[in-house]
């Protein structure tokens, strides 16, 4: 038995090696006809000995009968979102970012493909394939384990005598351009949908239930970082991170190259620019990423991005079709936006069919009429836009379209306020449109992140007079729900589970999802961390509310304009009455009161702590962190190699502390 035991070793061993030489190195060692054969071996030596067949076993790659459904995995560190740059201003000013934060101009970067793809997480423990899962909303993706082993390219067993024991990868699926046109022309002959590009083609292929029809289509793998990993893994670098990925038989991108500042940053995007049509797959631009770990640790994180991180895409694709009409869209806050129908074109992976036109004004600067022949333009994700208007090829019927003076939902007047560009329907709680807005709004991720409840359900609860307001999402019959089409007792479940989850937020979050005009996130937590209850806010005036960090007259008015509204009060007090709660003033104040307002600055590279470590720190009792230093700056913290900050503080007089001296003042 020991004797078959090392044959089976050998031969998972020669066939990884193969697969590796075969696959990621396109230099194979042996002919089809000797690989087969070893193949063969394996697979008559598992057949007559089951009990010998492992997970990462070159057999297991595809098999098992079609999923019913896939299943969620819980992502062990959120895979993150990136910011965007669209041209060479905003990359310097990310760059100018990065710099002053640091306190340092000599940076290096790694300059990376962005990968039009999909983005996947693959999890190791000792060494072996354990699951693999999609970005999801990226703190839940699904299980796509099953279809990843399909892919050659990627090992189910790591190419090391000594791997971590754990150690998760982050990476892009994506297709060839060739092997997409291939794919189309199968699906075409079997009389198959079609794919609209080579990403669409990569997602449909990993979102198989029958892990033997991903097997069939031919996709690629790059990894571009790392997950959650064993405590003995550590670099200095992210190149020395892409190059240990490398060593452990993973495919990783051979166009990164290292960047020394922005001028070097500009030169590597151009020169792929140019190249991006003769690459074999598709792209959408560059992500720049501060190489130094320990500089990436100190600048820390926005919202659900990186600081020291940057995609700058490249600049938007465009494409020549007709408006065949413009109709106007109700916003949630009332804003009528005029809407080119378009002939359908094809423009950066997708077909656009419509387009918008932004307001009144711009619609007339540009003369866009009923009839012409326009330029669209879409970048990203970005919602297209109609650029230009092709005047030579206007029509003699083409036609001036004329605003409406009526809201076509609910039949309000729309006006228009002095200084403003976007005209507005004035029927606020009358208006179908605005109402549905909203409540698609309350429950976004960002605000009261409730599940199940996409915009054709909100229409379909809202015609059946069961979704009035945003109050109503806590007042579901449940029971009646389960009887309705595209529902059934697991999502009513799901629903349900999801609704009362969202009781348990903060008042930063709950004032954000009201969807107020003029109010984002960031000023949603100002709003809660000056006035800390609800009642506060009811009865804050205009000076009181402009005493609020970055909040001007704008803001104060619709504040206290939507705060002194007897409806809104109504709905809100009708939301709280449902078990909606967040920490009370007094918990709050238990909490956050030893730093009681001060002001602090963090310069140089800090021993203890990441930026956003002890930002939150400073925040969590009571402190503000700013990025300058002023007469107002209470104290400014310094790590190893202050820079400029730290001079100023001397010059003005503001304390100067380390991390030590604040863990004092905390403890005290």
């Amino acid at each position: 038995m020991q004797d078959i035991k090392d044959r089976l070793k050998n031969l998972k061993k020669t066939i990884q090696e193969h697969d590796h030489a075969y696959y990621l190195l396109d230099d194979p060692l042996i002919s089809d006809h000797e690989y087969d054969s070893l193949f063969q071996e394996l697979k008559k030596i598992e057949s007559e000995n089951p009990h010998l067949i492992t997970p990462d076993s070159p057999t297991q790659r595809v098999g098992g009968r079609p999923l019913d459904e896939f299943k969620q995995i819980t992502h062990k560190k959120p895979m993150l979102s990136l910011g965007n740059a669209f041209g060479n201003d905003e990359l310097n000013a990310f760059y100018k970012r990065v710099t002053e934060t640091l306190d340092i101009t000599d940076i290096e970067f790694s300059a990376e493909l962005k990968f039009d793809g999909l983005a996947i997480s693959l999890f190791y423990e000792e060494g072996v394939l354990k699951y693999a899962a999609t970005r999801g909303d990226g703190l839940v993706g699904e299980d796509v384990t099953h279809n990843i082993k399909t892919m050659k390219v990627i090992p189910l067993r790591l190419r090391s005598d000594n791997p971590p024991k754990i150690l998760e990868l982050r990476g892009e699926v994506l297709m060839n351009k060739e092997d997409f046109l291939e794919l189309n022309e199968q699906q075409k002959k079997q009389d198959l949908k079609v794919f609209a590009n080579p990403r669409n083609a990569a997602a449909g292929s990993l979102r198989q239930l029958d892990p033997a029809v991903t097997a069939k289509r031919k996709l690629q793998f790059f990894a571009y970082g790392l997950g959650e990993v064993d405590t003995s893994v550590h670099f200095d670098y992210h190149s020395q991170m892409i190059d240990f990925i490398e060593s452990l038989g993973v495919p990783v991108s051979k166009y990164s190259e290292i960047v020394q500042n922005n001028i070097e940053m500009e030169a590597y995007f151009q020169k792929i620019l140019g190249q991006r049509n003769a690459l074999p797959f598709d792209i959408d631009g560059i992500v720049f990423k501060v190489n130094s770990i320990k500089s990436q640790n100190n600048l820390g994180f926005v919202s659900k991005a990186p600081r020291w991180a940057i995609a700058y895409k490249f600049p938007a694709e465009e494409a020549e079709t007709i408006v065949n009409d413009i109709t106007v869209q109700v916003g949630r806050t009332g804003a009528i936006t005029p809407v080119a129908r378009l002939k359908p074109v094809f423009v950066s992976g997708v077909t656009v069919t419509n387009a918008t036109l932004h307001n009144e004004d711009e619609m007339n600067r540009k003369d866009i009429r009923i009839g012409d022949s326009v330029i669209v333009r879409r970048a990203g994700d970005v919602v297209p836009e109609v650029v230009r208007v092709i005047l030579e090829k206007r029509p003699n019927h083409a036609i001036k379209f004329t605003m409406p003076k009526q809201c076509p939902i609910c039949g309000s007047d729309i006006e228009r306020i002095d200084g403003e560009a976007a005209q507005r329907c004035t029927g606020q709680y009358k208006c179908n449109a605005q109402i549905k807005q909203g409540i698609s709004h309350f429950i976004s991720r960002k605000a009261m992140n409730i599940d199940g409840l996409g915009e054709k359900i909100v229409d379909q609860l809202f015609e059946q007079g069961m979704l009035k307001n945003i109050a109503d999402i806590y007042k579901l019959d449940f029971a009646v729900i389960e009887n309705m089409d595209r529902f059934g007792k697991k999502s009513v479940e799901n629903l349900k589970e999801s609704i009362e989850i969202s009781k348990k937020t903060t008042l930063g979050k709950f004032i954000y999802a009201l969807g107020i005009r003029n109010v984002g996130e960031a000023t949603s937590k100002e709003l809660a961390a000056y006035f800390r209850s609800l009642d506060n806010l009811f009865n804050a005036t205009v000076e009181d509310y402009l005493m609020v960090n970055d909040i001007g007259p704008v803001v104060a008015e619709s504040l206290v304009k939507y705060f002194h509204n007897a409806n809104n009060q109504q709905i809100i007090n009708s939301i709280i009455a449902s078990g909606i709660s967040w920490p009370t003033l007094k918990e709050i104040n238990a909490i956050n009161s030893k730093l009681n307002n001060q002001t602090f600055v963090v310069t140089g590279t800090l021993n203890s702590f990441s930026r956003d470590e002890i930002k939150d720190l400073i925040e969590a009792n009571g402190g503000k962190v700013s990025g300058s230093v002023s007469k107002k700056t209470s104290y400014v913290i310094v790590g190893d190699n202050p820079g400029s900050k730290a001079d100023k503080a001397s010059e003005l007089g503001v304390p100067i502390i380390t991390e030590i001296n604040l863990m004092e003042m905390l403890n005290d």
